[in-house]
């Protein structure tokens, strides 16, 4: 894994008319704090990113359909420096919390049917200036 990112198991109660999905708790590892939790929602083979946060770290969990989320680490000095991260995070195989921390490029890609959809905890109110953006064709990989 690339240093800041981490997969943790969250809990899945089968109940008959619904189940429960947990996503995050004030004890969880990779928790920094409460500003605000947003939903983003992405087609199947649709591609976002990339994205890079340079204070917040990410708590994400996909309660809807299946994403795959690619990481890159371009931080001088990383051990973990020029390397990607490639995971699957979906609602019925692989139902995981994905923390990433701050200075690390993001991508996502759709891979459920329809719409998926991700739920993201975040420390600080949303600012529009806190991130980096650049196009998806600016960090080479084949999706």
């Amino acid at each position: 894994m690339i240093d800041g990112v981490t997969l943790h198991e969250e809990k899945q109660i089968t109940v008959p008319k619904g189940n429960i999905f947990h996503a995050i708790k004030s004890n969880s590892e990779g928790f920094c704090g409460f500003g605000e939790a947003y939903f983003s929602q992405i087609e199947q083979g649709a591609i976002k990113g990339w994205k890079r946060h340079n204070r917040y770290t990410l708590n994400i969990v996909v309660p809807v359909g299946a994403i795959r989320f690619v990481i890159y680490d371009d931080r001088e000095g990383s051990q973990t420096y020029g390397q990607f991260e490639d995971i699957v995070i979906s609602v019925n195989e692989n139902y995981k919390r994905l923390t990433v921390a701050p200075g690390l490029w993001m991508a996502f890609q759709g891979m459920g049917e329809g719409i998926s959809m991700l739920m993201d905890v975040i420390p600080e109110i949303h600012a529009e200036d806190e991130a980096d953006r650049k196009d998806i064709k600016d960090i080479s990989y084949t999706f």
